[in-house]
């Protein structure tokens, strides 16, 4: 792609529903928007982390709190009943977002590292024991690789990772030694946070599916970017979170398989998730409420329901362009660089997002140097260790782009870039 071709989507129009992205900083972190230096543009290009959110989505949450607060499913008068049907109806338009056959299989956890834990014990504590197989991969986030890693030991079974490549993709012929008939769950990420590569994750399911073994798919960077479709994957478990798709924090989503679900026992015990309980024993609610105990994230339900409306009137499609046309745009500037190394494929065959790191400055540095340009990016592991360790890095620097970042601040991150490395010469 060339650097002049036109934007997919009216990035100025978006970036009018973001009030933050008028901000100024660079100064004092200590007072906010009023220290001195506070200056500069901001340029935020940490949304693989957690995106911005558009009025919309806060008008949705203040519509809440100040028309129909109220707990949902416990109450008869009306407050009660306007929020219950807005709850309900937000698992519903989740469930048409990403091709679920209905709310039954739609449950609200407070992100993906809970939806995770949720099927690794609700699931996994019951159906794992010795000689049995979970198989990852070398890219996954913490919050599969630990919850797994940690089961195994609980259950006696193995966990093994199939092996990235020099390019940072999948060995999908390594892939298919690991999944053999011992396998009972292969979980991999759909869209790595650390390389932007894309999992083949259809093709990891049918393998799975071919010895039966269930595919858990962690959607976290792929659903907010493109369009998704957990039908067509053949998923049986599949999550992400509402804060990195223009969302409210507190508010993650588990879809599973209705009859996976059913047979599964609860996570969580408590309020809500009950049918019938007496002093010695209890008959659990439908799906999806017996997984949903307690008084749950309503404000940010509602709020999620508002952010897939503004998603889906950009079209998922237009996302996907824009982002992969930032995200080639600033890998081609970041090359120009020869002592950068960015770590994935190429450009054109990546999400939205680029990590790399300048040989002369530690990322850490480098991202406390782009804070004085107003530069926001992420530094750290991204929750990746152990893809860090294999690529022979401490940690790593990352820009990642959505809907609102434009080639400017491509520009920015790159001339800013620039100024560290000269500062380190």
């Amino acid at each position: 792609m060339k650097a002049q071709e036109s934007y997919p989507i009216d990035v100025a129009a978006i970036r009018e529903d973001f009030p933050i992205l008028a901000r100024k900083v660079g100064g004092d972190v200590t007072t906010p928007g009023e220290g001195e230096g506070d200056t500069e543009p901001l340029v935020y290009l940490d949304n693989a982390a957690t995106s911005q959110t558009p009025k919309r989505v806060v008008e949705s949450i203040v519509d809440y709190y100040y028309g129909y607060n109220a707990n949902v499913h416990r109450g008869i008068h009306q407050l009660s009943q306007e929020a219950s049907v807005a709850y309900e109806e937000a698992h519903d338009r989740v469930a048409d977002f990403i091709g679920a056959e209905g709310r039954e299989e739609i449950v609200f956890t407070k992100n993906t590292t809970e939806a995770m834990n949720l099927v690794a014990y609700a699931w996994g504590l019951n159906e794992l024991g010795p000689g049995d197989r979970v198989v990852l991969t070398e890219m996954e986030h913490h919050a599969s690789l630990v919850t797994w890693q940690q089961l195994a030991k609980k259950t006696g079974a193995e966990v093994k990772y199939i092996r990235v490549d020099d390019e940072g993709r999948l060995d999908m012929e390594h892939a298919k030694e690991l999944i053999d008939e011992s396998t009972k769950m292969v979980s991999a990420v759909h869209v790595s946070n650390t390389l932007g590569t894309i999992n083949p994750v259809d093709e990891l399911a049918d393998m799975a599916h071919e010895v039966g073994a269930y595919i858990f798919v962690d959607g976290a960077q792929s659903v907010p970017t493109r369009p998704v479709d957990v039908g067509d994957i053949d998923a049986d478990f599949f999550a992400f979170s509402g804060h990195k798709m223009l969302g409210p924090t507190g508010i993650g989503v588990l879809y599973g398989k209705e009859e996976i679900l059913e047979a599964m026992e609860p996570y969580l015990y408590g309020g809500d998730m009950i049918r019938r309980v007496t002093y010695e024993d209890a008959t659990w609610e439908d799906l999806p409420w017996k997984f949903e105990a307690g008084t749950p994230n309503i404000a940010q339900g509602i709020g999620l329901h508002a952010a897939i409306d503004y998603l889906d009137d950009i079209g998922m499609e237009n996302v996907q362009r824009h982002e992969e046309l930032l995200a080639e745009y600033a890998y081609d500037r970041l090359s120009e660089f020869d002592d950068i190394t960015i770590y994935g494929p190429p450009g054109d065959d990546r999400g939205g997002l680029v990590a790399f790191n300048l040989d002369s400055v530690h990322a850490h540095d480098l991202s406390s140097i782009l804070n004085d340009y107003a530069v926001a990016i992420r530094a750290g592991d991204h929750c990746t260790q152990p893809l860090h360790d294999k690529l022979g890095a401490a940690a790593s620097a990352r820009a990642s782009f959505y809907v609102y970042n434009t080639r400017e601040e491509v520009d920015a991150l790159v001339e800013a870039v620039g100024q560290a490395r000269e500062l380190f010469a």
